[in-house]
């Protein structure tokens, strides 16, 4: 499959908006959720997109940089995920696992951004000290326009190499079905690693119950055939509802604990 030129600028102006959403707008367009099925509808495939996009979403959901150390990036992974599902008719699982060589030149693309950014925050720290906000914004458009350029050059190359080589590329999985099998079971599997680096951040031992039941709700609502098909939104709500509860709960301990009014230091 073959893109036309406007489908190449679009996924450019893409791709340089969520580059720079993801350190500077922070507005979460550059999720895969969302980035997938905006790709997946400029390339004529939305559908594909927002399941290559969730997918992806899993594997980078408990992902976050430390300091000056960068994980795989999920702007340029998601993005080649959906050109390789929708360009080669590819399963979205394996179009997941071939974009992660993709994602660590997104990786790169940042840390180079950083590296030519450093020397110019001496002359931040002097217009702030002059409070001159022009000479600041100026120096953050710099940055914002040295990494949406890198993101979207990087995206149209290997878009274009991965147009290039489509029919190779298939020929190739047809022949060697193991490959693509592989890529595949590396791909779900990515999901399952992705999500359980998020609980290991983020769940709290009280909540352990909470989990187990999730999955107790999961096998039930799994068995009933006609509950199948609004099986995750079912699921979705009942978690909201503990959510609240625990957030409500919670909150009125605090409140009981510390008393609470202008003098607690909130």
């Amino acid at each position: 499959m073959s893109f036309n030129v406007m489908q190449y600028i679009l996924v450019f102006i893409v791709t340089f908006i969520v580059a720079i959403d993801q350190f500077s707008f922070l507005q979460s367009l550059y999720q895969p959720i969302v980035v997938g099925p905006v790709v997946g509808a400029i390339l004529g495939d939305m559908n594909t997109g927002l399941i290559v996009g969730g997918t992806y979403q899993l594997i980078t959901i408990g992902s976050m940089p430390i300091g000056g150390a960068q994980p795989p990036n999920a702007v340029i992974g998601g993005i080649m995920a959906t050109v390789f599902a929708i360009a080669q008719n590819t399963v979205p699982a394996a179009a997941v696992g071939m974009a992660v060589p993709f994602a660590l030149l997104g990786q790169y693309a940042v840390t180079t951004t950083f590296t030519i950014m450093s020397p110019l925050m001496s002359k931040a720290d002097q217009y702030a000290a002059k409070a001159d906000v022009k000479g600041i914004t100026k120096i953050n458009y710099i940055s914002m326009g040295i990494l949406g350029t890198l993101f979207g050059v990087v995206v149209m190359v290997a878009m274009a190499a991965g147009v290039a080589s489509s029919d190779a590329i298939i020929n190739f999985a047809a022949n060697n079905s193991w490959v693509m099998a592989g890529l595949a079971v590396a791909g779900v599997m990515m999901r399952y690693v992705g999500f359980a680096i998020l609980m290991k951040i983020m769940l709290s031992g009280e909540l352990w119950g909470f989990y187990f039941m999730g999955f107790a709700f999961a096998t039930i609502l799994g068995a009933v055939k006609s509950l199948q098909g609004p099986a995750l939104l079912i699921l979705a709500m009942i978690g909201l509802a503990i959510a609240i509860y625990d957030f409500q709960t919670n909150t009125r301990m605090r409140d009981l604990t510390s008393g609470g009014g202008d003098d607690d230091g909130i």
